[in-house]
């Protein structure tokens, strides 16, 4: 079981991503902006990050860069979740330091395959 941290400013994002990582059996807890993520990251280090890029205070791509950047928390994957489908948001997202990128809206079999990559011992449900 793997520690998941969700990052989106939505609820109603959260609560759907947070159903499907339950599902495969990981424990998911979340943070409702970058800001918020970026501390939580620092507090928890959780295995693995699912970051919106579109949110307040500080957006995903911020956030990205602070927690990859950071010697504490460089080590952990973050995948991009985000509705900025351009081939541009992804190369700029990937140059922030994340190692993946899942569009919204999320098809559930994508961000399974995504998390079974970089998550050792991940299984389908």
């Amino acid at each position: 079981m793997a520690r998941i941290l969700i990052v989106d400013d939505s609820p109603s994002q959260l609560l759907g991503i947070k159903r499907i990582v339950e599902k495969l059996g990981h424990e998911a807890f979340s943070a409702e902006d970058g800001a918020a993520g970026v501390e939580v990251a620092k507090q928890e280090l959780p295995d693995l990050i699912l970051m919106d890029v579109v949110m307040p205070n500080l957006n995903g791509f911020q956030a990205t860069r602070t927690i990859s950047k950071n010697p504490e928390t460089a080590h952990i994957p973050i995948i991009l979740v985000t509705t900025k489908d351009q081939e541009t948001d992804k190369v700029w997202g990937m140059r922030q330091g994340a190692k993946a990128y899942v569009t919204k809206p999320i098809k559930e079999e994508d961000l399974v395959k995504t998390l079974n990559e970089f998550l050792p011992g991940a299984h389908a449900p």
